[in-house]
């Protein structure tokens, strides 16, 4: 991909303070765009809402901050705003929006990230002995967020006639994901991604799902009890891939001049690689993951 590739484009991520947003975030940077990097855990007050994860996994707090990921974004090349956001507060979401036409004029990328399910520790049990308290956090605060965040986002977009929102999933050809909350909040995001592209296809915006594979995010190193650079001696992680291979997937797509031709289909990161030609940050194809893998 040419470097530099997306200069002058102005994108919203949310939930990036960490994960998959970040390292959407960081790859957008490293391809010169200005990015709002949206979440709620700022310095000195980290995000609520991992209490109950963290217990279970004996981690002490969620790393990561909107203002280190817009830092780092900056120092890559970009143009890094942080934004300190609640996602599932509509009047915050609206007030973002508004800001990024206010000092922007455009928004040439969303990407629908943030994500609540961390309310709750995902068990592989049946439904019915896994907590209704899923539902809060996979979609009052996971498929609803990017709802909202598209709803806010589309008069700018359908009015400047060209655009692209990414709405980060997770499938594998519709097979079963093992939990039915998980599952069907992650069908959902997919269906919805499909269902905008069809209103916005007469406006010139796209709007695709993205699958990333089983990634190396900052939790799940903890959860592994190690970090960035010492996973490769954990034998369980080694056909992980970092946050930072699914961003290269977005660059790839916002870069892409018939992106239109994708739009309301589901994409898996390791397809688009082979298809892009871009590889994870150490070199490696990785494929995409598959269940049972």
């Amino acid at each position: 991909m040419q470097e530099r590739a997306l200069e002058g484009a102005v994108a919203v991520v949310t939930g990036a303070s960490r994960g998959a947003g970040r390292g959407i975030a960081l790859e957008l940077g490293a391809a010169g765009a200005t990015v709002y990097v949206t979440g709620r855990s700022v310095r000195g007050e980290p995000g609520s809402g991992y209490e109950r994860f963290l217990e279970h996994h004996r981690m002490e707090q969620a790393p990561g901050t909107i203002e280190e990921t817009a830092e780092e974004v900056s120092r890559l090349g970009g143009r890094g705003i942080p934004v300190r956001c609640d996602h599932t507060n509509e009047a915050e979401v609206a007030a973002l929006f508004e800001r990024v036409e206010r000092e922007s004029s455009k928004l040439d990328l969303l990407v629908n990230n943030a994500w609540g399910g961390h309310q709750n520790p995902i068990g592989r049990g049946p439904f019915w002995e896994e907590p209704l308290g899923h539902w809060e956090g996979m979609f009052q605060s996971g498929l609803r967020n990017h709802l909202v965040a598209s709803y806010c986002a589309a008069p700018l977009l359908v009015r400047q006639r060209h655009g692209l929102v990414v709405t980060i999933t997770f499938w594998d050809r519709d097979r079963y994901i093992d939990n039915l909350f998980y599952d069907l909040a992650k069908a959902g995001m997919t269906r919805l991604a499909f269902g905008m592209a069809q209103d916005f296809r007469p406006h010139q915006v796209a709007s695709i799902a993205l699958s990333p594979g089983w990634m190396r995010t900052e939790l799940v190193l903890g959860v592994s009890g190690t970090d960035e650079e010492h996973w490769k001696e954990s034998p369980e992680l080694q056909g992980t891939e970092s946050p930072r291979y699914v961003g290269r997937a977005v660059v790839a797509l916002a870069t892409d001049p018939k992106v239109m031709e994708k739009s309301g289909r589901v994409f898996r990161t390791g397809d688009l690689a082979k298809e892009y030609g871009f590889t994870d940050i150490d070199g490696r194809w990785i494929p995409p993951f598959e269940i049972g893998d």
